[in-house]
């Protein structure tokens, strides 16, 4: 079965592919839209299962399946800007479709989700108590998930309604989809292929994130040495909600240089 995924395009300039994280829909992306669409082309893209694709979802859930159908969608070379689980996403993009990557930037995403005694993260049992609460109720669970998301932010009230009112804006994701993206979140483990991405790559974090720890940061820079990284001070999970104009303009800053070099 071939899945067309229904993507939006706004701005002009170069292309930039956005992809959300789990749970949401590519609307949290507006604040960042709003201020560079007139320097660069943005393409919002809803994951399989969420947002306005909610009833595409393949048989095949997985990192490697979900990169091929979003590489299949699209012929040109892009700028790939993923937040969390599209991230993941996004570095798999890079590694498996380098000729589709022009740039890379992971916003609080790392190789590696699940946290070990040598890679600080997101704990199993927090997890396992995510997929048994998704099993009852799904709006629950995603709901408590944004207030993770936005635990330690400056402006954490602000954060959480803002990211329920754009994630309201589109259709509510399908449960076999946000099943299946914990599962991503739990198992995937790029750590040992990170260093062999090849296009410009920018890492960006939050000082206050509980999902992806500040600790994380100097792991990932020994296992891709080349890529750049940055860290709000102020920011959770959420930076380009939280501290949207810095946010921006530090993107804006990054790929300006990008498409020079």
């Amino acid at each position: 079965m071939i899945f067309v995924l229904i993507s939006d395009s706004v701005g002009t300039g170069s292309k930039v592919l956005l992809l959300h994280g789990w749970g949401l829909n590519s609307e949290v992306w507006q604040p960042l839209v709003e201020r560079l669409q007139d320097r660069f082309q943005f393409v919002l893209l809803d994951l399989p299962g969420f947002g306005h694709n909610q009833q595409l979802v393949p048989d095949s859930y997985d990192l490697d399946s979900l990169t091929t159908l979003i590489a299949e969608q699209f012929k040109e070379p892009m700028i790939v800007m993923g937040w969390s689980l599209g991230g993941l996403v996004a570095q798999q993009l890079a590694l498996q479709f380098p000729k589709l990557v022009r740039a890379l930037i992971c916003v609080t995403s790392t190789p590696k989700f699940l946290a070990t005694e040598q890679w600080p993260g997101i704990k199993a049992d927090v997890l396992r108590a995510f997929a048994t609460q998704l099993r009852s109720d799904p709006q629950k669970t995603i709901e408590r998930f944004l207030a993770i998301q936005a635990l330690g932010s400056e402006r954490t009230k602000a954060d959480i309604q803002n990211l329920k009112m754009l994630l309201a804006n589109r259709p509510t994701p399908s449960k076999l989809a946000l099943a299946k993206g914990l599962a991503i979140l739990e198992q995937a483990d790029l750590c040992e292929q990170i260093g062999s991405i090849r296009c410009p790559t920018l890492r960006i974090y939050g000082r206050n994130d509980s999902l992806v720890p500040k600790a994380t940061l100097e792991q990932v820079e020994l296992l891709q040495p080349s890529a750049s990284s940055m860290l709000f001070p102020g920011a959770s999970h959420a930076p380009f909600i939280s501290h949207a104009d810095e946010f921006a303009d530090a993107v804006s800053e990054y790929l300006g240089k990008c498409l020079i070099a």
